[in-house]
């Protein structure tokens, strides 16, 4: 297939672009910079694509919508408007760039996370379950919304909602590494918030799994099967690591020091399961959360 990607330079996108191309797929980078190289397209995210740009997209498969700003910074009401502006906007963006080409592509999957659901103590979440409360709820309902939006062009739109995608190349797990590493971990708050969790070759090929397989259709749940609690998870990153986790971060610490955002990424949580992804015949290589950190630290 020719395969458009946005995002393709972050986490994610640096780790799926190599496997798209690894088996046999054409893949456009979109990027916001000029680039010499042919397989870079320019474009501004709340302008578009400049019409010579826009006319390299004829041809073009399948969509891969990873893109948008930085979510795990402090939450300031400026960086709020910025985080909507690039997902709801640049969303919006694409896919009317997309729905006036002359053969739109036919498969669009496009990035949310489990943010959606919001803060839902001990419930066990399906793909089903209803939105959550709060602004990452509601930046992912309209993010999501944004991206259906594509089926009126007739792309089949799968919306797989991330959860904490584990490498030691960025995201939350590289930000803990250092503090772990010198003994200095240790749970989070109460320690009993669920984090849901996904190993990065995992997501990798789920992406993959999604963009073959026709029969996927609308949001699911793209983490792995095993949630854990943040005390499960602070013990085995120590047990990993080979190191002690006994320095606690205290709930009102985490308040003080992050805002908001440290509430809601750090002390709420959900427990979400990938009841879609299982039923559709996908497998995890890394189902179980101290294997998939050992992949991740190497």
């Amino acid at each position: 297939m020719k395969i458009l990607v946005t995002g393709a330079t972050g986490l994610i996108g640096s780790a799926l672009v190599p496997a798209l191309e690894g088996n046999g797929h054409e893949v456009l980078r979109v990027s916001r910079s000029e680039h010499d190289e042919e397989k870079f397209v320019l474009w501004d995210p709340y302008e578009g694509f400049p019409d010579s740009e826009a006319a390299r997209l004829e041809g073009v498969d399948a969509v891969v919508h990873l893109a948008g700003e930085s979510i795990g910074e402090y939450w300031t009401e400026e960086k709020k408007k910025k985080l909507r502006k690039s997902r709801v906007e640049g969303t919006r963006t694409l896919v009317e760039a997309l729905s006036k080409l002359e053969k739109p592509p036919r498969i669009f999957v496009s990035a949310s996370a489990i943010g959606y659901y919001g803060s839902r103590g001990d419930e066990e979440i399906t793909d089903e379950s209803a939105p959550g409360e709060g602004f990452l709820a509601e930046l992912s309902r309209d993010w999501e919304a944004e991206s259906m939006k594509a089926t009126e062009f007739g792309a089949r739109v799968v919306i797989p909602r991330f959860g904490i995608v584990l490498s030691k190349e960025g995201g939350a797990l590289a930000k803990m590494i250092t503090p772990f590493s010198f003994g200095l971990g240790g749970t989070v708050g109460e320690g009993s918030q669920w984090m849901s969790w996904i190993a990065l070759p995992d997501l990798v090929r789920m992406l993959q799994f999604l963009i073959n397989n026709d029969r996927i259709t609308g949001a699911l749940n793209a983490t792995a099967p095993n949630p854990v609690t943040n005390e499960e998870f602070t013990n085995t990153l120590g047990k990993v690591l080979k190191r002690p986790t006994i320095i606690p971060v205290p709930g009102f610490g985490v308040k003080l020091l992050f805002g908001e955002m440290g509430e809601r990424l750090l002390l709420e949580g959900a427990r979400v399961l990938p009841e879609k992804l299982l039923e559709a015949g996908f497998t995890f290589d890394y189902p179980d959360l101290e294997d998939a950190l050992k992949q991740a630290l190497g």
